[in-house]
């Protein structure tokens, strides 16, 4: 058996600053694009010369928070409401024997600086700081398979969580509209998505839980479908 090693050819600005809350594939959370910012030596212009030509690409990443935990040949899909177990290749897990992932990301466009490039992204489901290790255009005539079978996950999930914000949550909001302004419509996204674990959910309500977007510290409550933000903190 043969080892190989790769080198990290960028790194991704998030605005999913831990894993919980990230969205469970790209595209789910419209507000929620990034970047990809090339390292040294790969970070030329002419390494992505051509590449403005095309609208999404694969970006080939690292689980890193996950890395130490090792793989396991049986895992339990959140889709499956986290209890039902899948063999790892059948699911995305990241608790796989390569902690490698892909995900098709929209490119918004190229920034060149004198010493930097950078890749705008659309809709992310990555955590802030994770490794990219390869990026290929995505192809829609080899790729696109509209009779293809999907499984236990044939359809997206659906944002089944109805969000509202309490009136300290409103205030907070007011108070950071101009640095923020779809900041509220951004939480609304993640929050609708239900990123508690599969495992969790209908567990006791009224449970509080937080997690870091952006530069903000967001808590909110669990009421049967409804989802109560009570607070917005500045970090």
């Amino acid at each position: 058996m043969t080892d190989f090693n790769f080198t990290q050819i960028g790194v991704i600005h998030s605005p999913y600053k831990e894993k919980f809350a990230v969205p469970r594939q790209p595209g789910l959370i419209e507000d929620g694009g990034g970047q990809l910012v090339l390292l040294p030596p790969y970070n030329q212009p002419d390494a992505v010369r051509g590449l403005e030509q095309f609208s999404h690409l694969w970006v080939i990443f690292i689980f890193h928070q996950t890395m130490d935990g090792g793989w396991k040949p049986m895992v339990r899909p959140p889709r499956l409401g986290g209890n039902a177990k899948m063999g790892v290749f059948a699911t995305r897990s990241t608790f796989r024997p390569n902690p490698i992932g892909m995900s098709l990301i929209e490119l918004k466009g190229i920034e060149y600086r004198k010493s930097s490039v950078t890749l705008e992204l659309g809709s992310l489901d990555l955590v802030d700081g994770t490794p990219v290790i390869d990026i290929k255009p995505y192809l829609p005539f080899a790729e696109c398979q509209p009779h293809a079978v999907a499984g236990f996950a044939q359809e997206a999930p659906s944002a089944g969580m109805e969000v509202i914000f309490l009136p300290a949550a409103e205030q907070q909001l007011i108070s950071v509209q101009g640095t923020y302004p779809d900041l509220r419509r951004f939480i609304s996204q993640v929050l609708a998505q239900d990123p508690r674990p599969a495992y969790r959910r209908g567990e006791q309500e009224n449970r509080e839980y937080a997690v870091h977007l952006l530069n903000f510290n967001v808590r909110w409550r669990i009421c049967g479908t409804l989802t109560k933000v009570f607070s917005i903190e500045p970090l």
